[in-house]
């Protein structure tokens, strides 16, 4: 599969998955999860171009469950899903990509899930790079995570590594 259908499929997945599964016909379960025939016949697509997609996401977006047979999105889902992750205790510092432009209001109004059910995080510096770059030049938060776990936050890793929570308060950002 070339790479400008690899991403075509990729990010029309990314739409039904985790945000407009009715627009193609299919029903998530209260997991997030959907068979995987049903996935192939409404995006009609071959179980070949599905695995060069889940194997060829460099941010292991989607995840087979163990047969298999059904698949869904790791996580950044606004529909309402339960993705069955536990509590975690985070590393110390996570970071957060964004761009200037949405910098003063995080500052001061703190890190938000916005449409989303929770706040992503990163454990290192140039995967939150990377996301922040995606609406323009980067600026990269550091979140003092052991102070918000110490304080009671909650934290979740889900399937890919990527770190949630509810929302992150001003006081523990600091631009790097």
């Amino acid at each position: 599969m070339n790479r400008t259908r690899l991403v075509s499929v990729s990010k029309r997945m990314s739409r039904h998955l985790r945000h407009a599964p009715e627009e193609i016909g299919i029903t998530l379960d209260a997991a997030g999860w959907v068979d995987v025939a049903d996935l192939l016949a409404a995006l009609r697509i071959s179980r070949e171009e599905l695995e060069a997609v889940v194997a060829g996401n460099d941010k292991r977006r989607f995840a087979f469950d163990e047969t298999g047979e059904r698949i869904r999105a790791s996580q950044g889902h606004s529909v309402a899903v339960d993705l069955g992750l536990e509590p975690a205790e985070p590393p110390a510092v996570l970071y957060h990509g964004t761009v200037e432009r949405f910098l003063s209001a995080i500052l001061e109004e703190g890190l938000r899930p916005m449409k989303r059910h929770a706040v992503h995080l990163s454990a290192d510096v140039e995967t939150a790079r990377r996301v922040g770059s995606r609406r323009g030049s980067p600026t990269i938060l550091v979140v003092d995570a052991a102070a918000m776990a110490a304080d009671g936050h909650t934290f979740h890793r889900s399937a890919n590594g990527v770190w949630l929570t509810d929302a992150v308060p001003p006081r523990y950002l600091k631009r790097t």
